[in-house]
């Protein structure tokens, strides 16, 4: 069967896909018949669309002659590869490949297609071509970048020579021939030189550079240095700045080969600096010399090109001056680039630096952008702390003229009806760039110099700001208060009556843009400086917040006092709000019936923040409260509503965890009624009732605990798929010429990471984010009850520890590990895990644990990884047996870096304190980065015990491995939580690993001994329980240094300051260790003086655990009638009955329970017959026990005791008494009693005979 193809253009090719795969692929041509596939497929005699060319790929002809003659307006279309199909796909590459260039620029120019069909159809050849035959494909991209005449396909030839012949995925340079490599890098250059389009000069400039920074360091291109040298001092300004354009790029791979060239490239940069007449090579040579310096290791180095600075700075002020402030921004944004970098290459000549940034910012007459770019120099130099630390706060003159700067561009804001009238909270009318520009500024600044720089200069400035006519100047006024609080707190705090005055004498100002900042300002210093503000100020703070909720006249002002009301209550305790809680409540209220919309919203808030902070004294208020808040939730059905539905929501869980379960069970019912409605009724994607609705789900979870369970059905499916949501992520060059739009959508944030723009959602983000904390709540709370969900939440939270575009999604993540691992296990040990055992439990955490061990290297921030250490701990002590030999070994190989890593970053502070501008207030800076530090060290030490306590003698091989990184750390020149760290660890090893442990005493004992009186009471604590593990564990090995522990031990009891709350744990440790001596070491110390001393410490009440041990240990000693215990005569029996008496006072506190509840043996029983007679025995030794001070409650006991005399009965009034002291009345306390009594008639062959005679 043939049949003729209508006629569609003089070149066109049509060819069509059928709907199923078949084995010939047709070509038509105009006027060209062929023999047609099985009548199966009609529609190929029909196409659906035939007045557009369609050319199918893979594409198979029997006379390829035919092809060339093809032109661009073919579209490639893929098919499925089978042999046939790869076949043709393969004869249509080689026309495209082939000696004619048509094929070949058809193909680029539907890469560069806007249709989707048509551009991955060309990929997909483009990509087969790049596998195939590089050689072809690269001359190719080659000659097209250097001759053809369309500008187009010059410029996407560059781009794909560059992505070809650089380092990313698909790095084909090196499968190139010699001959090919050749050919290229000549290509390249003589097209540099050839190239008249500035733009695509730039393209050619980095693929040379991209590509020489790969093959230079080998020599791989000896003729190109030549070249840019040849070209910069040519008399061509394009040549000139092409070659600084490469300088640039290049500077930081090849800084080192360029570093012999140092005379040459200051002579070349200080010519062109200086005499070029062209703004562009200028600012191209300016752009390398700053990437030159930034490349140069050696500070000497650097310094050679100092006496460029002025030439550099002038290439600013010449733009300006002939009026090129394009020019002039590209100047500035390069010398912000150094200021960030190497800040300290400006030091020798920062006054004059500073000083004409500062002359730019003032100029009034410049463009905005220029000017905020120059105020952006002064801040980074400010922000450049870890490189230059301090050096800015020397320049006290030019911070205050820059601060003056920042408040003068507040003033920039217009009273604009729209903002009276607005809707919603975020209206920002009449705040111009400026106004905003400054706000941020002065943030940034208060954080990188501190309160003590910022503080003095801010209270210069703000009373004539007060004190003038305009509201613009009180207004600016109050916004700065607002804005520096972060980073001046801790100056602030001390003169909070002259802020907190100032701030609300401004709450009376006529005007309400004024009143709204006041406002603000309080809400932003209640965050900032709380709790103290709180604390000191309720009286008259919450008075005012309650009346500006009056102003009715004002919507935004009624709002934003709402608000305040929030940020006032977070940081305050329910003691505080009580007194207020009538009239607060009341308003809020109020505003709830009558205030427009945005004021709802506001009342909302704060009486959600108002019920967390006041917890049980809501109630009272519950029932006025819950109807409006339900009416609300159930009627604010309108898409104008959604905002406040979702804060009633969020009012409605918070008001719920405050009362109680019991208070809110019913409406409880009712609320998730609702919910359950509203999420089966299908909301909008930016419909912010999800996020708020995610966050009730779980607080109302937290709320009912396991009543909750019957809607984890309702709750999980879109909790899970919130959690999966993929980030809305464009990703582009750094240096592309297409800038990510952020305009159409205020939730698109961009970040650079290396040389990608990367564009984000963050809407998504936040969404993600809320899921994965609401899951990680829900196992927290429900513990075996969500068992049901791991399967699913597992897979879905466990990849998103290495999700490094949200942290909070990453710090949820960390967060849940532990918790789903607990969540399984109790299942599995209760029956609840429908048949599954132990094996599970394993397969989750070897799911588990790895991932958490191969995402501690890659993590970026400080705390998350000192949190997912935290949660790695937990994951061990959960199933830690179960882990084999190699999970232990990665476990720490892992420690290993993570120790190296901190060490690392502490050297480089330490380095920071060297510099010559480095002051107090950077030192105070520094401290909160090593404390930060120290965290991720004392979670280093958790999880090493842990492996130590659950593998005892098996984990010692990797202790071996761990030992040169961790005996550093007993130096003195460590911290002393690096080196109480380090004891502990010891301490664990010591404690668990039994006689294998000895083997190290040699080693670390010395150490211990030492740290036995180290300065810090921490490190004392470690070190003496650590002497008290081996007085236990050491044996032989231990017994000569007995003699030394007890000088040591000594010491730290006898301290004058011992009993002081920080020194007592010390002190409480040194005494148990004594004991153990005492216990362990008897036939090594002088028994007789030891023991009684050890006694006279007794009882030890600040460390809990060693109390017990300590107490357990007397009874034990007593009850085999320990003759150095009891003294000669029983002399030291007075002290013990009062020790005994103060400890079974405290109950369970101070002893263990079978300490305090141990029952009295027949033996007792019998001898509390006689309690009459030992009545008086014990008075005769009251003026003993009273001389030796001991408890007021001993003595008490004793008085009531000898007024009841002797008789039967007396046995009753002791233990009467007894009970009074002890403020008890359980038969564990008369049982106590009887028992001091009766140990004390038990010892001596009976007290009471003695006494009678």
């Amino acid at each position: 069967m043939s049949a003729k193809i209508k006629t569609l253009g003089a070149s066109d090719f049509l060819l069509y896909i059928p709907p199923k795969p078949f084995s010939e692929i047709l070509l038509f041509q105009p006027g060209i018949s062929f023999g047609l596939p099985p009548p199966a497929f009609p529609s190929l005699y029909s196409p659906p669309n035939p007045s557009r060319a369609v050319l199918l790929s893979p594409l198979h002809h029997p006379r390829p002659a035919v092809i060339p003659a093809l032109q661009p307006n073919l579209t490639f279309i893929p098919l499925p590869m089978d042999p046939a199909s790869t076949q043709m796909q393969q004869a249509q590459l080689a026309v495209i490949l082939g000696s004619e260039l048509a094929p070949f620029e058809t193909l680029l120019t539907h890469l560069m297609s806007s249709s989707n069909e048509q551009r991955s159809a060309a990929e997909s050849l483009y990509n087969l071509a790049k596998q195939t035959d590089p050689d072809t494909l690269s001359l190719k991209l080659a000659h097209l970048l250097h001759s053809s005449p369309q500008m187009e396909l010059r410029a996407m030839s560059a781009i794909l020579l560059r992505k070809l012949l650089t380092r990313d995925d698909s790095y084909i340079y090196p499968r190139l021939t010699t001959q090919n490599q050749a050919s290229i890098k000549s290509i390249l250059l003589s097209s540099i030189q050839r190239e008249e389009a500035k733009s695509i000069t730039k393209k050619l400039c980095d693929t040379v550079s991209e590509l020489a920074s790969s093959i230079l360091p080998d020599n791989g291109w000896p003729e190109l240095l030549p070249f840019m040298f040849q070209c910069v001092s040519s008399d061509s300004p394009k040549l000139q700045e092409a070659a600084f354009l490469i300088f640039a790029q290049l500077a930081q791979y090849i800084g080192d080969m360029l570093t012999p060239y140092i005379k040459e490239l200051h002579t070349v940069f200080l010519q062109c600096l200086t005499s070029s007449s062209h703004a562009d090579v200028r600012i191209a040579a300016l752009n390398a010399v700053i990437n030159f310096i930034q490349c140069l290791s050696n500070s000497s180095d650097r310094d050679r090109f100092q006496d460029l600075l002025p030439t550099m700075m002038h290439t600013l002020t010449q733009a300006l001056n002939s009026g090129q402030e394009a020019t002039a921004q590209e100047a500035l944004e390069l010398l912000i680039d150094l200021a960030g970098t190497e800040p300290r290459f400006l030091r020798r000549q920062l006054v004059e630096v500073v000083g004409s940034m500062l002359q730019i910012a003032e100029a009034e007459s410049l463009e905005e952008a220029t000017r905020h770019l120059a105020i952006e120099f002064v801040i980074t130099l400010a922000e450049a702390r870890e490189r230059a630390p301090g050096m800015m706060r020397k320049l006290p003159q030019f911070i205050s003229r820059l601060f003056a700067i920042l408040m003068k561009m507040l003033l920039d804001i217009e009273d604009d009806p729209v903002w009276h009238s607005a809707e919603s909270e975020d209206e920002d009318a009449g705040e111009t760039t400026n106004y905003c520009v400054g706000q941020e500024c002065l943030d940034r600044l208060s954080i990188s110099l501190g309160g003590n720089t910022i503080v003095p200069v801010s209270s210069e400035q703000f009373p004539a700001y007060l004190s003038a006519q305009e509201w613009q100047k009180h207004h600016a006024a109050l916004i700065a208060v607002a804005q520096i609080a972060e980073g001046c707190a801790k100056v602030m705090i001390k003169n909070l009556d002259r802020v907190v005055s100032m701030v609300l004498n401004s709450f009376q100002d006529p005007h309400p843009r004024v009143r709204w900042a006041a406002i603000n300002a309080i809400g932003q210093l209640s965050t900032d400086l709380g709790p103290d503000l709180q604390l000191h100020y309720h009286q008259q703070v919450l008075p005012a917040l309650a009346g500006a909720m009056d102003d009715f006249q004002n919507p935004r002002v009624q709002a934003h006092a709402a608000s305040a009301i929030l940020n006032f209550s977070e940081n305050c305790t329910p003691v505080i709000l009580l007194p207020y809680l009538d009239g607060i409540v009341g308003k809020l209220l109020v505003l709830l019936q009558n205030g427009k919309q945005m004021v709802q919203e506001g009342a909302l808030t704060a009486l959600a923040s108002v019920a967390d902070s006041s917890q049980e004294n809501f109630k009272k208020y519950y029932d006025a409260v819950m109807p409006y808040l339900k009416a609300i939730l159930i009627n604010a059905t309108d898409k104008s509503n959604r905002m406040l539905r979702a804060k009633a929501m969020e009012c409605i869980s918070l008001v719920g965890m405050a009362v109680g379960k019991e208070k809110f069970r019913d409406d409880a019912k009712q609320v998730m009624e609702v919910l359950m409605s509203l999420q089966g009724s299908g909301m909008e994607s930016d419909d912010p009732t999800t996020s708020y609705m995610l966050q009730a789900w779980a607080r109302l979870c937290k709320c009912l605990g396991q009543d909750f369970l019957p809607y984890m059905s309702v709750v999980m499916p879109p909790l899970l798929q919130s959690a999966q949501l993929k980030p809305d992520v464009t990703i582009t060059s750094a240096d592309s010429d297409n800038e990510i739009d952020e305009s159409d959508d205020e939730g698109m944030e961009t970040i650079t990471l290396g040389d990608k723009r990367i564009g984000i959602k963050t809407s998504v983000l936040e969404e993600k984010a809320t899921a994965c904390n609401m899951l990680c709540c829900y196992a927290d709370e429900l513990k075996e009850g969500f068992y049901p969900w791991i399967d699913q939440v597992a897979p879905t939270l466990v990849p998103l520890l290495k999700f490094y575009f949200h942290e909070e999604v990453r710090k949820a993540a960390v967060s849940a590990m532990p918790e789903l691992l607990r969540s399984a296990k109790l299942a599995v040990d209760k029956g609840l895990a429908q048949g599954r055992n132990e094996a599970y439990i394993k397969q989750l955490s070897d799911y588990i644990v790895p991932a958490l061990v191969e995402a501690l290297p890659k993590e970026p921030d400080t705390e998350i990884c000192t949190s997912m250490l935290d949660a790695l701990n937990e994951c061990l002590q959960i199933s830690g047996p179960l882990m084999d030999q190699n999970q232990v070994k990665s476990i720490v190989d892992e420690i290993k870096q993570v120790i190296i890593a901190s060490s690392s970053r502490k050297k480089e502070r330490a380095e920071r304190t060297k510099a010559e501008d480095f002051d107090a207030e950077e030192g105070e800076l520094l401290k909160e980065e090593n404390e930060q530090e120290e965290e991720v060290f004392e979670q280093i030490g958790e999880i090493l015990g842990t492996l130590v306590k659950t593998f005892k003698a098996a984990f010692l091989p990797y202790f071996d491995e761990l030992s040169s990184y961790l005996t550093p750390m007993w130096g003195k020149d460590k911290t002393a939580d690096e080196r109480r760290v380090a004891i502990c660890i010891f301490d664990d090893v010591a404690e668990q690993c039994g006689e294998a442990a000895l083997r190290y005493y040699d080693t670390y004992l010395p150490f211990l001994l030492e740290a036995c009186n180290d300065e810090n009471a921490d490190v004392r604590q470690a070190a003496v329980y650590g002497l008290g593990v081996c007085a236990e564990f050491g044996g032989s090995v231990f017994k000569p240094l007995v003699g030394e522990a007890l000088s040591r031990l000594n010491l730290v009891i006898k301290d004058p300051h011992a009993m002081q709350s920080d020194n007592i744990m010390a002190y409480d440790n040194a005494v148990s260790a004594l004991g153990k001596i005492c216990q362990f070491h008897r036939d090594r110390i002088d028994a007789s003086q030891v023991v009684p001393a050890w006694l006279h410490c007794l009882p030890i009440k600040g460390d809990l655990i060693e109390a017990k041990i300590v107490h357990e240990l007397l009874c034990s000693m007593a009850e085999r009638s320990d003759t150095e215990l009891l003294g000669p005569s029983n002399q030291y029996l007075p002290k013990i009955v009062a020790v005994f008496a103060e400890v079974l006072c405290a109950g369970k506190d101070l002893a263990t329970e079978q300490t305090a509840e141990q029952p009295m043996t027949e033996r007792e029983v019998i001898m509390a017959i006689d309690i009459a007679m030992f009545m008086r025995w014990l008075v005769s030794i009251r003026a003993a026990m009273a001389a030796a001070a001991e408890a007021k409650k001993v003595g008490t006991m004793i008085d009531v005791a000898s007024d009841a005399g002797p008789g039967a009965g007396a046995g009753a009034s002791v233990a009467s008494a007894f009970c009074t002291t002890a403020d008890a009345t359980t038969a564990t306390s008369i049982n106590a009693a009887l028992r001091i009594f009766i140990f004390a008639a038990s010892i001596s062959e009976g007290p009471p005979r003695a006494l009678g005679d």
